[in-house]
């Protein structure tokens, strides 16, 4: 990874260690993102899981809605894994009263899919995207994709056909748990997103 490569996850709530871990493993300099201030200093965001409306009110606390929404416009890469997934879903089904999303995503995403903690799993995917071995994917209180729009596109699905990874643009959607498994391809994905949009945004010699 070339150097000077700073990727923020975003600290608000949520298995943000984990996510550090993995990136910093891959030869970036993360950045916990908390304010405004430290999301403009990175090159692109991981949004990890936990759980979406506390992720959502806590934005708002610390008046992250906004510039989230105004980077995620610009074209900033991020990645969403289970709550982040629904926070950058355009629309969220069984959200609770009030809730509000960063968007971006052009799916429809149900809170809760899988149902409670305690009916947590794991599953074998193919990613055809990879071209290689099969991903082991840990689902914890999931979302799942009910819709996938036209700006969209699957990245996996389980085998019973339900979505559970999207992509569009510099934007990708997990419902599952890569950093949990220690699966490193959709972080390598993610980052190789980052890097291209920073060859884009780059300031040209003059």
């Amino acid at each position: 990874m070339a150097g000077n490569t700073r990727v923020g996850v975003l600290a608000l709530q949520g298995d943000v260690r984990e996510h550090a871990a993995l990136l910093t493993g891959l030869g970036v300099d993360v950045v916990l993102v908390r304010r405004p201030d430290e999301l403009s200093s990175v090159d692109g965001l991981v949004i990890p899981g936990g759980e979406s409306s506390v992720i959502d009110k806590l934005s708002r606390i610390f008046g992250m809605q906004g510039p989230i929404r105004d980077a995620i416009a610009a074209g900033m890469p991020m990645l969403g894994t289970c709550a982040g997934l629904i926070m950058l879903a355009d629309d969220v089904v069984d959200a609770i009263d009030g809730q509000e999303s960063f968007g971006g995503l052009d799916v429809v995403v149900r809170r809760n899919a899988f149902g409670r903690q305690v009916e947590s799993f794991e599953a074998v995917l193919d990613v055809p995207a990879f071209g290689g071995q099969p991903v082991s994917a840990a689902f914890i209180r999931g979302p799942v994709v009910e819709a996938v729009g036209p700006r969209a596109a699957v990245l996996a699905e389980l085998p019973d056909g339900r979505v559970v990874a999207v992509q569009q643009g510099n934007l990708l959607g997990l419902s599952f748990h890569p950093e949990i498994t220690g699966e490193k391809r959709f972080h390598e994905l993610f980052l190789a997103r980052v890097e291209a949009h920073r060859r884009v945004t780059a300031p040209q010699p003059v």
